[in-house]
């Protein structure tokens, strides 16, 4: 097992410029002090007020194509913007800087958050029953079990989906932290990480790694499927936004436009294979129906007990590695916003 000094040198590298400014212990007394503990936990408004806006991060533009496509209705406020932005790290800074309110993630950032002292709760949830990720190879490498990464270098982005995938895959095959090098970077390093052979192995996202094989399978890079699954789709914002009764109603009303836009993609995989994949991600309609048929269906359910069982166990494994202190997860739930999302759509939808 690394050394605690170790630890702290590693968590340093992911923490990100703006806790890196702040310190952590600062951020969590401003974090603290700025949220209406009363505001946080009053009753949400029925309806949103006028002039009421928000920042709503949409990765790769997906938010507004999904609106778009299903002809959804529109938003009872303004969104002032919409932020391309996905990965954990990012989500956490731009939430310190406010030009974030919202954000669609897996479980691993808002824990990520709270170990840094930043103050965000999870606003609605969407289970994932399959894997959103499986392992890919550097080129020539050898491996072809999750067994024989034992002595090989990962790729660990320690504030991402991708984080916790590979932590419950080593666990599974019984492979002990200091069994292997884990590497630090962003996901959006994994794949030049990859190309190069700084990592032997890194956790890609169904998406991505069409693509990657095509390019290096050639050359010996290869898949290897896990079932290990990152069970929760998510959205958050910072305890200061919903403290906010405007903002709370705001978010409680783009909550269901949400569960909706997904339950449309997920109906609709033809033309979102053309409008989205081959449009805007340059794939080809082949590669585009292989991610699909890999597709999760969406499922809201009604009570967060799964979802904060599972977050409860992925927070309970990083600290079983150093990587946070231990601690009850269930602060990072807002209950005011529970059964919104299954609410909203059909049955057949709800978990």
């Amino acid at each position: 097992m690394p050394s605690s000094y170790d630890r702290r040198v590693f968590l340093a590298s992911l923490l990100g410029a703006a806790a890196g400014v702040a310190g952590l212990s600062g951020c969590a007394e401003t974090s603290a002090a700025a949220t209406d503990k009363g505001a946080a936990t009053a009753p949400l408004a029925d309806r949103v007020p006028a002039g009421t806006s928000l920042k709503i991060a949409s990765y790769q533009n997906v938010q507004q194509l999904q609106f778009e496509l299903a002809k959804l209705p529109e938003l009872p406020f303004t969104v002032s913007s919409w932020v391309n932005i996905g990965a954990g790290p990012d989500v956490i800074n731009a939430f310190r800087a406010k030009s974030l309110d919202v954000a669609n993630n897996a479980g691993i950032p808002p824990i990520q958050a709270h170990y840094q002292g930043y103050d965000a709760k999870i606003v609605a949830i969407d289970v994932t029953r399959k894997p959103n990720y499986l392992f890919a190879t550097k080129p020539g490498s050898d491996i072809r079990t999750v067994a024989d990464f034992r002595g090989k270098k990962l790729a660990f982005s320690q504030g991402q989906a991708q984080g916790v995938v590979l932590l419950r895959a080593l666990k599974k095959a019984g492979l002990k932290y200091d069994d292997v090098t884990l590497v630090p970077l962003t996901s959006n390093q994994f794949l030049t990480a990859l190309q190069s052979g700084q990592v032997d192995v890194a956790p890609l996202a169904n998406s991505q790694a069409p693509a990657y094989l095509q390019q290096y399978g050639s050359k010996g890079a290869r898949s290897i499927a896990t079932d290990v699954v990152d069970l929760l789709n998510l959205l958050w914002a910072p305890a200061s936004v919903l403290a906010d009764r405007a903002k709370a109603a705001a978010v409680a009303a783009y909550i269901p436009q949400w569960a909706k836009g997904q339950v449309w993609q997920y109906e609709n995989p033809d033309r979102w294979n053309e409008e989205f994949y081959v449009n805007t991600q340059n794939l080809t309609l082949a590669q585009a129906r292989a991610i699909t048929a890999l597709a999760n269906k969406p499922l809201f359910p009604p009570s967060w007990d799964e979802a904060i069982a599972w977050e409860q166990e992925t927070a309970d494994l990083l600290a079983e590695g150093g990587f946070v202190k231990k601690f009850d997860v269930s602060s990072l739930f807002d209950h005011r916003f529970e059964g919104i999302a299954a609410k909203s759509v059909p049955a057949e939808y709800r978990s």
